[in-house]
């Protein structure tokens, strides 16, 4: 009887080290596993070559006009296009979303029967795909963005949840260039899912300063007609210095205080949307102050002047275009 009870604890024992050893080798490998995939991982990121556009070749073919790709046979516009002529829009390369300025043309993508079981993404991916390397585009990038990068560059994105948005952790972006030796690069990247697509084609063009600077006539004559005159004095980006032809309407502004000696003037200074509310009022108040203090420089006495910052408040323009945000970037003058 007690040879037998110690023949049953020797074999349960022998069952127990033989799971245990079973367990622990299955969790060995398990690491070994999730190591190799980590180390797979890091290993493709490090062998993702860099981006270089000179490595593009250039296009000769005539592509006629922006935005120069018809819609795929039997697919249509969900909504009318968004069309800028200047703007800034994120394009997927390398992980990475970066900003790309120029003419843009915008669309999600559906079946003109607007049946979802209608729609094909390889359809719509194929169309694309064939007829930009036609025209010589070449891909640049094809994968998914990471919510790191998504959490990085989504609210400088200020467009991102219009129609065509493209740039979302979620979606499998597609990214080509065409390049030309204008150096009017054009950019296309498309999304698709099982109901649906969008796309986005850029041309790409530097953008074109249309304010004129106001001479010292035409800002005696708005202080007189109008009460206030409103100057775009341009500054180093996102700093309070002045750039050469912003000291330029400085010296515009001294004429006419030196003209007129009773003229005593409130300098205001405004902000686009750009960046935080806190971070507005503070360029604001700074870009005024330089002002001032530039026009104090040049033998105005400082009793004649104030100067105050409102940050992007008070908008003379919306702030959903470049153009519209070069125009709330400004600074007031006010007769007192």
């Amino acid at each position: 009887m007690c040879k037998l009870s110690r023949k049953g604890y020797l074999l349960r024992l022998l069952v127990f080290l033989t799971a245990f050893s079973h367990i622990a080798y299955t969790s060995e490998a398990q690491q070994k596993r999730n190591t190799n995939n980590t180390s797979t991982k890091v290993k493709q990121q490090q062998n993702t070559p860099a981006f270089d556009l000179n490595k593009i070749p250039i296009s000769t073919k005539n592509l006629g006009f922006f935005p120069y790709f018809s819609l795929p046979a039997d697919l249509e516009e969900q909504n009318i296009p968004v069309q800028r002529n200047f703007d800034r829009t994120y394009f997927a390369i390398a992980g990475k979303m970066i900003p790309v300025e120029g003419k843009i043309w915008k669309s999600n993508i559906t079946p003109k029967s607007h049946r979802y079981a209608d729609w094909s993404l390889p359809y719509f991916e194929n169309s694309y795909d064939e007829a930009i390397k036609a025209a010589g585009g070449v891909k640049i990038f094809d994968g998914q963005i990471s919510q790191e990068e998504y959490e990085k560059y989504h609210n400088q994105a200020i467009y991102l949840g219009e129609d065509g948005s493209i740039g979302y952790p979620d979606q499998n972006i597609k990214t080509y260039i065409i390049r030309r030796s204008d150096s009017a690069d054009i950019y296309i990247q498309f999304t698709g899912t099982t109901s649906g697509g969008s796309i986005n084609i850029l041309q790409k063009k530097a953008f074109v300063q249309t304010i004129k600077m106001m001479k010292a006539d035409e800002i005696k004559n708005d202080l007189v007609e109008k009460g206030k005159a409103i100057l775009h004095i341009n500054f180093d980006t996102d700093k309070a210095t002045l750039k050469p032809d912003g000291k330029e309407a400085v010296k515009e502004i001294v004429k006419v205080l030196s003209e007129n000696k009773e003229l005593h003037i409130a300098i205001n200074g405004y902000t686009d949307n750009s960046g935080s509310v806190a971070y507005n009022q503070k360029l604001s108040e700074e870009r005024a102050s330089t002002v001032k203090n530039e026009i104090i420089k040049s033998g105005i006495s400082p009793d004649r002047l104030t100067s105050q910052g409102y940050g992007q408040d008070h908008p003379i323009s919306d702030n959903t275009s470049e153009e519209g945000k070069a125009k709330n970037r400004r600074v007031e003058l006010v007769k007192l």
